[in-house]
């Protein structure tokens, strides 16, 4: 397990250009929509609103380059690398963990650059929630690297990472992470993956708050229903991925 972990991990250094996106496209956003805004300077709990942009953004990037993680699975099956990790003494629970492992490594990368940029464009808030927040956001974002490895694992074809980070913008603009929801929006957002995580990355900061976007008044997200949802998911996708992986060593 160790010396496969090294492998991952070296793997990564030798491809830093693969993640100009991944930090490219959230850091504009949080620019765009937090640095240079006005209403960035409001208070919001123990933050203010250009934090609470910064932290959505910084999980968005954040699980696009776990999910990444994940879709490379699809490319190594069709390489025989599944194959041979069939071989070895490494179960399949294992494999899953460490790409866990490396996603939270990845996901550290996007989450320290926008922290960056908002440290010095106005975002504010007490160290602890910076510190709080950014742990949350890279622990939470390793359920990404099993949804990306869920289905890369259904897909044998370079189509696998396409598919996996598409559905991410998708979950991005139905879990609360673009812009804030209201109504039937928000009702449907609490059941889709991204929610919980962002939710739980931006609770130090807004102590439960988010914003209305019908009324622009401020509502409480429970925090027992944020919960349930990344227990639930982190269920799901842990569950599939290990029996996916095992069936696909299964056909080879």
């Amino acid at each position: 397990m160790g010396t496969y972990l090294a492998l991952e991990l070296r793997r990564i250094a030798r491809d830093p250009f693969s993640m100009l996106f991944t930090i490219g496209i959230p850091a504009m956003m949080y620019v765009i929509f937090g640095a240079t805004m006005s209403y960035g300077d409001q208070d919001m709990g123990n933050a203010n609103v250009a934090m609470y942009i910064m932290i959505n953004m910084s999980a968005y990037g954040a699980v696009t380059a776990t999910t990444g993680v994940g879709g490379m699975a699809a490319l190594e099956r069709m390489q025989g690398w599944g194959r041979q990790l069939g071989l070895t003494p490494m179960p399949d629970s294992r494999f899953v963990v460490i790409k866990a492992i490396i996603g939270v490594v990845q996901a550290a990368i996007p989450v320290a650059i926008i922290y960056t940029i908002g440290f010095f464009t106005g975002a504010k808030a007490a160290w602890w929630v910076w510190l709080s927040s950014g742990l949350l956001v890279m622990v939470g974002a390793a359920l990404f690297s099993l949804y990306g490895l869920t289905v890369g694992s259904l897909f044998r074809s370079e189509s696998a990472v396409g598919v996996s980070s598409g559905l991410v913008v998708i979950f991005g603009f139905l879990g609360n992470v673009f812009i804030p929801l209201s109504g039937w929006m928000l009702t449907v957002a609490k059941f889709t993956p991204l929610y919980g995580i962002a939710a739980l990355a931006r609770r130090p900061a807004t102590e439960g708050l988010s914003v209305n976007i019908d009324s622009g008044e401020l509502i409480t997200e429970p925090l027992w229903q944020i919960l349930v949802n990344v227990g639930v998911w982190v269920t799901i996708f842990a569950v599939a991925s290990v029996l996916l992986v095992r069936r696909g060593r299964e056909r080879q």
